[in-house]
């Protein structure tokens, strides 16, 4: 199996697990240290229902410029990974929340697992 890319021995993956991707469904991380989010995203453990879901981050209380990912419903299954990239609003010091709030008509889709991929300053 060839080698996605590496990743930078300052980073750090941070977690939060929600039940499903229904949209009240709220979870919070903490930011490991001072630095940048360079990546978000969500796992399913089984299928998303109804809708597609969106997840938007967010940092100590503002919304991650492009942080929002899409958990489409169409041929979702379980261990199903949905990233987002995120450009600018993603830095971060120790203990910053991060938030990953879901909308939409998605349902089932759980538990799902959350996760922020943080690089230190």
């Amino acid at each position: 199996m060839a080698l996605s890319g590496t990743h930078d021995l300052r980073e750090q993956v941070v977690y939060a697990q929600v039940a499903n991707v229904s949209s009240t469904s709220v979870v919070y991380s903490r930011a490991p240290f001072r630095g940048s989010i360079v990546k978000v995203g969500v796992v399913l453990s089984s299928a998303a229902s109804t809708a597609d879901a969106t997840c938007t981050t967010s940092l100590a209380g503002t919304n991650i410029t492009n942080g929002v990912v899409t958990v489409t419903q169409s041929g979702s299954a379980a261990g199903s990974t949905f990233t987002a990239t995120p450009s600018a609003a993603n830095n971060c010091n120790e203990d910053d929340n991060i938030g990953f709030t879901f909308s939409g008509s998605g349902t089932e889709g759980g538990p799902v697992t959350c996760f922020a991929v943080v690089r230190r300053a």
